[in-house]
């Protein structure tokens, strides 16, 4: 069966009552015949139900109808034909993808710069199969990070602190340690000498093994991310964590804001806002959680604001 209509490719052309094929243009059709013509024409002459009203000379909702009751599939709104690739297309998508990985624009500044909508420039994006990076005005792959290198040629093998190995590297120290967290570095901690337990910890491992927070985890269905890499690379999606969540790890697994990030990719301030809504106060700055209170067997904390 041929797009040309030939005998066989259906019922219609067998037919002698009306002659088959979009000759029929402003001939009068016996209505008994009008399904079979209607059938015909979009199926052996690949016709659309547009061109079909006009050839037969009534509305495409009546094609449509036809097309219904003789058990013909239609094809959706703007499927069309198959086409052939298109050169241009593609040089097209392959500049669009060139902008948003290596010269890092938004979809936005791409829509600026070419003319085309901003949700059609992610749906080619997504077609060749390019992740998306997170929305917002700081991207978490936009954050700045210190080379793995030196930061173990620093931190961890000369032995410097936070704050001394980020003015030798040019960042703050709270980059040094969010650095050393993302890529699975024993993370000193300041404060007292522990009275047990060893002098580095490994944060991610240690949140994972912890009783309380694998208890939460299983009850809420979060599923557990090696540690190593930056943060964005460990949760390209963050996983979604609810108010309810937030509360018990928060306050009943007595974890700090980065270290539910940690655990979920959810930012600190999302967390933050989650916990603001459900009324809980968080804990002053400094000092350990209760979580690293409990882990390093230091004293347990008394309650506190963040309980109440």
């Amino acid at each position: 069966m041929g797009p040309n209509g030939g005998v066989g490719c259906c019922s219609y052309a067998a037919s002698s009552r009306v002659p088959a094929g979009p000759a029929v243009s402003g001939q009068a059709v016996p209505d008994p015949s009008v399904a079979e013509l209607v059938s015909h024409l979009y199926m052996c002459h690949e016709l659309s139900t547009y061109r079909i009203a006009e050839v037969v000379g009534i509305s495409r909702q009546r094609v449509r109808r036809l097309l219904s009751r003789a058990g013909v599939p239609v094809k959706p709104r703007g499927a069309g034909r198959r086409r052939p690739p298109d050169p241009a297309q593609a040089r097209l998508d392959e500049f669009i993808e060139s902008l948003y990985r290596q010269s890092g624009l938004t979809s936005i500044q791409i829509s600026e710069l070419t003319g085309i909508p901003d949700r059609t420039v992610r749906q080619r994006l997504h077609a060749r199969g390019v992740r998306m990076r997170t929305r917002g005005r700081l991207n978490r792959e936009d954050r700045a990070a210190v080379p793995a290198d030196a930061l173990a040629e620093l931190y961890v093998r000369a032995g410097l602190s936070a704050a001394e190995t980020g003015r030798m590297l040019g960042v703050p120290g709270r980059v040094v340690l969010r650095t050393a967290h993302d890529q699975g570095l024993p993370v000193r901690v300041g404060g007292p000498q522990p009275r047990c337990g060893p002098t580095e910890i490994e944060l991610v491992d240690a949140l994972y093994a912890d009783p309380l927070v694998q208890q939460a985890m299983s009850r809420y269905g979060l599923v557990s991310r090696p540690a190593g890499g930056p943060i964005w690379q460990r949760f390209p999606v963050p996983l979604p964590v609810s108010h309810e969540l937030a509360e018990e790890l928060y306050v009943a697994c007595g974890l700090a804001l980065r270290h539910i990030e940690l655990l979920s990719g959810q930012p600190a301030e999302t967390i933050r806002a989650l916990l603001h809504a459900r009324g809980i106060r968080l804990r002053p700055g400094g000092g350990r959680s209760p979580f690293m209170r409990r882990w390093r067997g230091g004293p347990a904390p008394g309650p506190g604001p963040s309980t109440s």
